[in-house]
């Protein structure tokens, strides 16, 4: 930095909320009704349609909308992914497969619910048109064993996975897959229905950075398609989690949602999404067979508990904040192209390697921003990081594989098993990305980048 020079500062990822979000929130307060209630129910039913049409405008209850209810507004999208599995059934003796560069909360799920978590590195420099860190698909097929239940796909960056070719790979294994008995319980009972019906391992996606994104697919939880058509998140995978955390395009401050995609054979067994539905409602309120919207009807106090579980419903407070986002969301993401383009120009003038949010067969919400520097070591990465943090741009690094991480240490995983994710990892920085960010702030951004990137270029000895 040259005396004189104006620094600007470019935080990394701030909330985009205003007056609409302070608007709906003021009304729920003023309703008296703050914890699960009617907004809740509304933003399921709006985040179902946004799903099915990508519009989002639409609810439950206007012209044009399909009534399918398959979405359940929960705490976050760790406790989302979490009631996936559990609805799955997923436990001990059970394997479930993760790629090893994700976050924490694409694994800890799994440990959680006692199964045996199977890591498998990803492709060399990421998927050759996206350039996202997508899991190599032969090391998956090749990790799926007799024991494996689930197989959880992470949709980094807002750039959604090949579930095509997950897909093909669920079917090629069938002959290895074994349903889950029925245990006499509520939930054990109906995993055990589900796992049968669909009879094969199931497909779990965290879509925790892709709400809004899509992909050219044949295929779906529910079977082939007539054609191969655009399909978003929430209409993918059997299972999905997204994450409305403050950093996330979407927020509710904290909070996520899971939906379902299944074939007609587990209708075929009895079971409805209605079932689906209230299951996910149990496990996420003590196991209580009414909610409290519910049991607040005249005469309707009584209730029952299914199961000893879990405490982690969503809020009307957070549910109007989401109302209000979702009502912005389309403009939202007009806003994070504009500002990707500009990036997109920055980086391939300077020849750095950097997502494709414009692949022809991927429709991105453009969650983050990827720039990797092959020439850099990781703590020439840092540094870089620290130089950028002088000119007043905030930077952070999306990821650190598991097996890097104590907590999958101590579980017995070594980073050199995972060549790739680690080479991927360490010449990698996130740019600050955000809807509230100017043009000028991204030019600054690029400027800073290029002073930096020169100031760590290798010199000769």
């Amino acid at each position: 930095m040259k005396k004189g020079d104006v620094i600007r500062r470019i935080p990394f990822s701030p909330p985009d909320v205003g007056d609409p979000e302070i608007e709906k929130i003021s009304e729920v307060i003023h309703t008296g009704w703050i914890t699960t209630g009617p907004r809740v129910k509304r933003l399921e039913q709006r985040l179902q349609q946004y799903f099915l049409t990508g519009k989002n405008t639409i609810d439950a209850e206007s012209d044009g909308a399909n009534g399918i209810h398959r979405t359940v507004c929960l705490s976050s999208a760790t406790a989302a992914l979490e009631l996936n599995l559990r609805l799955l059934g997923i436990g001990p003796g059970d394997e479930v497969i993760v790629p090893a560069y994700t976050y924490t909360a694409t694994a800890s799920p799994v440990i959680h619910c006692g199964a045996r978590l199977v890591l498998v590195d990803i492709q060399k420099d990421g998927d050759p048109e996206t350039h996202a860190p997508e899991m190599d698909y032969d090391a998956l097929e090749r990790a799926v064993g007799p024991k494996t239940k689930a197989i959880i796909a992470a949709d980094l960056a807002g750039l959604v996975c090949d579930y095509d070719r997950i897909f093909d790979i669920v079917e090629r294994k069938k002959h290895l897959f074994s349903p889950k008995e029925p245990d006499g319980t509520v939930l054990g009972d109906m995993a055990s229905r589900i796992q049968k019906s669909l009879g094969c391992i199931a497909v779990v996606a965290d879509c925790a950075h892709s709400l809004g994104s899509s992909r050219c697919l044949s295929q779906n939880g529910s079977g082939p398609l007539d054609t191969s058509r655009l399909l978003s998140c929430g209409v993918i995978a059997h299972f999905s989690s997204f994450s409305f955390h403050a950093v996330k395009n979407m927020t509710t401050a904290e909070g996520g949602a899971s939906t379902w995609c299944l074939p007609a054979s587990v209708y075929d067994q009895g079971i409805s999404d209605d079932d689906i539905y209230r299951m996910y409602q149990m496990l996420s309120l003590h196991g209580q067979t009414k909610d409290a919207l519910s049991k607040g009807n005249t005469g309707s106090w009584e209730y029952d508990v299914a199961g000893p579980w879990y405490k982690c419903n969503m809020t009307d407070i957070s549910a109007a904040m989401g109302l209000a986002q979702l009502d912005r969301y389309e403009g939202l993401l007009r806003r994070r192209r504009e500002l990707i383009s500009i990036y997109d120009h920055c980086c391939d003038e300077l020849g750095i390697f950097h997502l494709n949010h414009n692949a022809a067969h991927v429709r991105s919400n453009g969650h983050l921003y990827l720039i990797r520097i092959p020439h850099l070591d990781e703590s020439e990465r840092n540094e870089l990081i620290n130089v950028l943090e002088r000119e007043g741009v905030s930077t952070n690094v999306h990821y650190k594989p598991l097996p890097m991480l104590t907590a999958y240490r101590s579980l017995g995983w070594d980073i050199a098993h995972f060549p790739n994710a680690y080479d991927y990892y360490r010449c990698l920085i996130t740019l600050p990305l955000y809807s509230k960010m100017t043009d000028e702030d991204a030019e600054y951004v690029c400027i800073s980048l290029k002073k930096a990137i020169d100031a760590a270029a290798p010199r000769d000895k």
